[in-house]
């Protein structure tokens, strides 16, 4: 297993779902581990919403001076509820552009001189298929999370050597994320959660849900010396489902 002590990440959205299990994959390997969410408590915590871009500035460098530089960054946040694209309204797609684009790049403004200095860095954006594939029923997330992989690549060729960055699009995960979208659907289409779920699966080649902990393994992977030469791409975690290469 690699092994990451010595290293500081930072994990947005990690006390729950994907979020959580990347944290505990990086803590496993040897990392300390910082959780940066609105219930974050500890000395390991840093509380603070996401979509308050002062907020997070004035925490996450209070953190740095303190405890030191981080060198693993995970952009995760939860995604802007389901919904058709024309239903929405323009505040919805702010909000989300703040909470996800905006964010990631005030963070990566933060720490890339640590990681600069450090001469190593690893930030890993957790999105969605949906760069590849839109979802339907999720117009607003398609459309942000879309920006997110544009913005990583653009980031991908700009970054100084030995500094990359990913992103990891899971597929359907055992998230309370995704059960709440589970109800949604079952509710529009009136029928149960069961047949929302069996008509995922028939999609999946895999045949099953993934885990959070896969997903938290793939990210403790791109965090590693081992994916040095990993860098600007999208990587479906997703049992085969999505058709495009």
């Amino acid at each position: 297993m690699t092994d990451l002590s010595g290293y500081r990440a930072l994990v947005c959205g990690g006390t729950k779902g994907i979020g959580k299990a990347a944290a505990d994959a990086l803590v496993k390997r040897g990392a300390e581990v910082t959780i940066l969410a609105r219930t974050a408590e500890g000395k390991n915590g840093i509380s603070c919403d996401m979509e308050n871009l002062k907020s997070l500035e004035e925490n996450v460098k209070k953190d740095i001076e303190k405890n030191g530089n981080y060198q693993i960054l995970i952009n995760n946040s939860g995604g802007p509820p389901s919904g058709p694209i024309v239903k929405a309204e323009v505040e919805e797609f702010e909000k989300a552009f703040r909470r996800h684009v905006l964010a990631s790049q005030k963070l990566v403004g933060l720490t890339l001189p640590g990681m600069e200095q450090s001469k190593y860095g690893r930030i890993i954006n957790i999105i969605s298929t949906s760069v590849k594939e839109p979802i339907a029923g999720l117009g607003v997330s398609n459309t942000i999370r879309g920006a997110m992989a544009s913005w990583s690549k653009t980031m991908s060729k700009e970054l100084p050597r030995g500094i990359t960055i990913n992103n990891v699009l899971p597929g359907f995960t055992s998230t309370g994320r995704l059960e709440e979208l589970k109800k949604t659907l079952a509710k529009q289409r009136n029928c149960t959660t069961e047949d929302v779920e069996s008509t995922w699966l028939e999609t999946v080649p895999e045949g099953r849900l993934a885990t959070p902990s896969e997903l938290g393994s793939v990210v403790a992977f791109l965090a590693s010396p081992e994916a040095s030469f990993v860098r600007g791409v999208s990587l479906p975690v997703d049992g085969g489902r999505t058709s495009s290469i």
